[in-house]
């Protein structure tokens, strides 16, 4: 049930950077809050992106200048920062405004992925990397990288590419073998072990997003012995990171 608000009472004023099952989870938590008015805004990357049950914007902000603007027009007293962890650009946006602005700013993220003693992970600092490192591990690959950045590995073109997104690059990539699987997680490891059965995979390239919603594919990789191509997380901006759903709600609470 919804919170009744009495007129004239004073609400924290909220901005969700969303675009993660951690800022779903935290719109929810924060729907109908008593204390809270929260927003959720969407840079538009996905055509068919999961709404939270809160206003939601979609589409960037032209920027720091933009952002700063929209803080200052909505009142917003409080940023939460619950984008992808490798959405840098806006992460750093976000920090530079907020700061601008004297708005407080979290950042609410997912603990990375930690390599077990019987995984094969190869560290990479970015996509081109990944796809040099491509070059003496077979000839089946499997892209879990989104659709973004898959054009980087038209510098390996020789090889057998599977590529996994939400929605198809636009523009497909210049890859002579290349199968293109549209799917959204969570997925299972049963399945995951099948699906790179079939398409006869040697390689898996990642990035290190964390999370539970693809980390199966890790377990098996594992399972079958295969190599993976971790890409490492983006240098973060000194934000004060919050793990967690109860933290982030906690920290606005505080400030309620």
């Amino acid at each position: 049930m919804a919170a009744v608000r009495t007129e004239g009472e004073t609400v924290l004023k909220v901005l969700i950077l969303g675009g993660t099952t951690e800022a779903t989870a935290l719109a929810r938590r924060l729907a109908g809050h008593d204390r809270i008015d929260a927003a959720v805004s969407l840079a538009g990357r996905t055509k068919n992106p999961v709404l939270p049950p809160l206003p939601t914007r979609i589409g960037g902000f032209g920027g720091v200048e933009g952002l700063a603007a929209h803080l200052a027009a909505e009142g917003v007293q409080a940023v939460i920062d619950a984008t992808h962890p490798f959405a840098d650009q806006i992460s750093a946006n976000a920090a530079v405004a907020c700061a601008r602005s004297g708005v407080p700013l979290r950042l609410l993220t997912r603990a990375p992925w930690a390599a077990g003693p019987s995984d094969r992970w190869i560290g990479v600092p970015d996509m081109a990397a990944a796809a040099e490192a491509l070059r003496d591990l077979g000839e089946g690959v499997f892209l879990t990288i989104g659709r973004q950045e898959v054009a980087a590995f038209e510098a390996v073109p020789d090889k057998r590419y599977l590529i996994r997104a939400v929605d198809p690059p636009e523009p497909m990539p210049v890859l002579p073998r290349a199968t293109l699987i549209l799917d959204r997680g969570p997925f299972t490891v049963e399945a995951e072990t099948a699906l790179m059965r079939e398409h006869r995979i040697d390689v898996v390239v990642s990035k290190n997003s964390g999370g539970g919603a693809t980390d199966a594919k890790l377990e098996a990789a594992r399972r079958l012995g295969l190599p993976v191509v971790m890409v490492e997380r983006p240098a973060g901006d000194g934000v004060e990171a919050l793990h967690g759903v109860d933290a982030a709600v906690a920290w606005l609470e505080s400030m309620a």
